[in-house]
């Protein structure tokens, strides 16, 4: 019985030797990665997309791109849906942010997932100099806006940072045509899963704060103009009129530029009415207030 026992364990340790290296061999000639991302992010969500994916750029033309939904979509006012991990480099994942960032680029310098109809939360953002060529010097300072490379974040979750906040005419590619003036934190975190779903956290600061904030709001079924102070609300060709006054019922005149002490709805900021509103610049949108000869860009 010994005998036999001892045997029969000893066949048992070879078999199970043999299906140990049968695997160790499967996983040498395994591919040493499954994701099918379309790029690669960044930790501060910059989004570096492939050369190798210039067929999948060409499909999405051949396919068209979906419009961008106007105010009273239902989509627009909905909270949008967090995407599983697990389906970030899927095709579908990947073919969605790179229409989104072609969208973008064509329209303006943010664009969020429920913007085309998309219940999801992604929103990508850039910035160019290109894209800034039509502000002078003194409203990019005032702004706090410089160029930044395309990001893309997934399921973000945007904190301030300070109080610290400022106030300047939004536009918004879903609510083409009109403006108004939204105070916002001048400084954001965001922390999220950029483009290849790899952990992304940043600062934002300045105007690119201000364009997070914006995507942010959409994803939460919100519109700019349910942050504006309703009194500034006006054409885009209106854009230089003076700001109405202070009013018994509405509190001080609304005012262009920085504020310390956070974020208010409504009633401004105090100070003087003025004209010219320098900065108030779109978020979303090209402004083509002052074009120059022979660019052409597209806006609302």
């Amino acid at each position: 019985g010994m005998a036999s026992s001892a045997l029969t364990a000893s066949s048992a340790g070879a078999a199970f030797a043999r299906r140990a290296s049968t695997n160790r061999r499967r996983r040498a000639v395994a591919p040493t990665t499954t994701r099918a991302a379309y790029g690669t992010s960044s930790t501060d969500a910059t989004w570096r997309e492939n050369p190798t994916n210039a067929f999948g750029s060409l499909i999405n033309i051949a396919k068209g791109q979906r419009e961008i939904v106007q105010a009273g979509t239902p989509c627009l006012r909905e909270i949008a849906e967090e995407v599983p991990l697990s389906s970030i480099d899927t095709a579908k994942t990947q073919e969605l942010i790179q229409e989104m960032l072609s969208i973008c680029r064509g329209r303006g310098v943010g664009l969020a997932a429920p913007q085309i109809g998309v219940p999801y939360r992604i929103f990508v953002l850039e910035d160019t100099e290109e894209g800034m060529s039509d502000v002078s010097k003194k409203d990019l300072e005032a702004m706090d806006r410089k160029p930044f490379a395309a990001k893309v974040v997934i399921n973000p979750v945007v904190t301030p940072v300070s109080n610290l906040s400022a106030a300047f005419f939004e536009g918004c590619l879903s609510v083409q045509g009109y403006r108004g003036l939204v105070r916002r934190y001048l400084e954001v975190r965001v922390t999220g899963y950029g483009g290849d779903g790899s952990p992304v956290d940043f600062v934002a600061r300045g105007w690119q704060a201000r364009i997070v904030q914006h995507e942010m709001d959409h994803l939460n079924g919100v519109l700019y103009v349910d942050r504006m102070d309703t009194r500034t609300f006006r054409r885009v060709d209106k854009l230089d009129e003076p700001l109405p006054p202070a009013h018994p019922e509405f509190g001080p005149a609304p005012a262009v530029g920085p504020l310390g002490d956070g974020v208010r709805r409504g009633g401004g900021g105090g100070g003087e009415a003025r004209g010219g509103v320098q900065g108030a610049e779109d978020v979303e949108g090209f402004l083509g207030k002052k074009k120059t000869p022979g660019k052409k860009r597209r806006s609302r």
